[in-house]
């Protein structure tokens, strides 16, 4: 017997199909139209032709930070100002003040149709491990709904003496059960030294890296570079992201090109994060402001990956967004200059490439979907209010249908 029975759905190639799912794993993914009959099953959704995708995955948020911008108020807007606004806030942010508020920013999350979801959590004085502790609370009791993987964002410096406690919280944050290993180099006194450190530790660990990188509009801040010939030359083996990139976009197409290609060599996977970058970059710049993104087309060209993340969610770094997948497409089409097609990938197979999931709907991929009422890629990026049912694992997690709201884990076997 099959447990889930999608049917009457429109791939992105524009097949209408009928998928059935059994354990959890897509089973058969048949053409509606040449079927027989209804499908055979435990539970059964008529898709009437709602666009059927991978389920969304946000390769780059900050759960810990999240939902705190009535409270932490940036007073000059820029990424400075977000940090020190942060840095001072600090003693308020308890174990159980993150949990709460990262539960409820998944709930957002879940319901827009996300299934995995990569969380940098801060690490160093000020905050200690309090993030870190909360955020494996929530990624333990959350599994059943969708995938987490934290990202240690330790604080600056690393380096000398100075970096002594960060680089032991570091350490003990690895010993809880890190995921991924990051940081700031950029804003370290020494980044080259700072990037080296940093995969330093993670080679220890056998953990992959994801790092913030040139997240300023200054053409002169090109630690990218760097880190990709580090990684290079010393052969790391194991998966490493850059996120943010935005130095890169106000270099000249050539030298654009130079690094792309040398990125792509280095095998790292960027992911451009419009919304915060957007509000964040160009404060300085009140005429003509910069955009503030990467150069996406010269990584494409250079066949880089390149992921489109939600950053942060309604916090001092960025006051608005609503955990939507959807909505950071829409601003790289916008912004970015891309294709819709282009875009709905950088929040589904991209962002889910970055994760090292798996990114088609073929017999044998996990059944982490999501259904979107709309006729055509184009019409789910501009629509941000379609409808959406998520399924992780085969089974339903939330439903747009249901005012946006979550499910109880374990449960949903009726209709919507």
């Amino acid at each position: 017997m099959t447990d889930l029975a999608l049917t009457n759905a429109i791939l992105v190639d524009g097949r209408r199909v009928d998928v059935l799912v059994t354990d959890g794993v897509i089973d058969q993914v048949a053409d509606a139209e040449r079927a027989h009959g209804h499908p055979v099953a435990d539970e059964r959704h008529d898709l009437d032709g709602a666009l059927l995708l991978p389920a969304f995955a946000d390769p780059h948020t900050h759960l810990d930070k999240a939902l705190t911008a009535e409270r932490i108020i940036n007073q000059t807007g820029d990424l400075m100002g977000a940090i020190e606004a942060w840095m001072n806030a600090l003693p308020s942010v308890t174990v159980g003040d993150v949990i709460q508020r990262a539960t409820e920013a998944l709930d957002l999350y879940i319901a827009n149709g996300v299934t995995a979801i990569r969380t940098h959590s801060d690490i160093g004085e000020g905050i200690g491990l309090r993030s870190i502790e909360a955020l494996i609370e929530v990624r333990e009791s959350n599994r059943a709904d969708v995938d987490i993987e934290i990202c240690g964002l330790v604080m600056y410096p690393l380096t000398g003496r100075g970096g002594e406690t960060n680089r032991r919280l570091l350490g003990e944050a690895i010993e809880l059960g890190l995921d991924l290993v990051g940081g700031v180099p950029a804003l370290d006194p020494d980044p080259a030294a700072n990037l080296s450190a940093t995969l330093d530790a993670a080679e220890d660990a056998g953990l992959a890296v994801d790092l913030h990188i040139d997240e300023t509009i200054d053409p002169d801040v090109l630690t990218l570079e760097t880190l990709a010939h580090q990684i290079i030359d010393r052969e790391f083996s194991h998966p490493v992201t850059a996120s943010h990139c935005v130095s890169l976009g106000m270099q000249a197409p050539d030298r654009q090109r130079e690094v792309a290609e040398l990125v792509a060599e280095a095998g790292i996977c960027v992911v451009s994060n419009p919304q915060t970058n957007l509000f964040l970059q160009g404060w300085s710049t009140p005429s003509a402001t910069p955009r503030g993104l990467t150069a996406i087309a010269a990584l494409h060209e250079a066949g880089v990956t390149v992921a489109g993340g939600g950053d942060n969610l309604q916090d001092p770094f960025n006051p608005v967004g609503r955990g939507d997948p959807l909505e950071t497409a829409s601003l790289l089409v916008s912004a970015g200059h891309i294709t819709p097609i282009q875009a709905l990938a950088a929040v589904s197979g991209e962002a889910r490439r970055v994760m090292g999931l798996s990114t088609t709907i073929e017999k044998g991929s996990p059944a982490d979907l999501v259904a979107v009422t709309a006729s055509s890629v184009q019409a789910a990026v501009a629509s941000g209010g379609t409808a959406r049912r998520t399924f992780k694992a085969g089974v339903l997690t939330a439903s747009s249908e249901r005012l946006f709201t979550r499910f109880a884990p374990g449960r949903h076997k009726d209709h919507v």
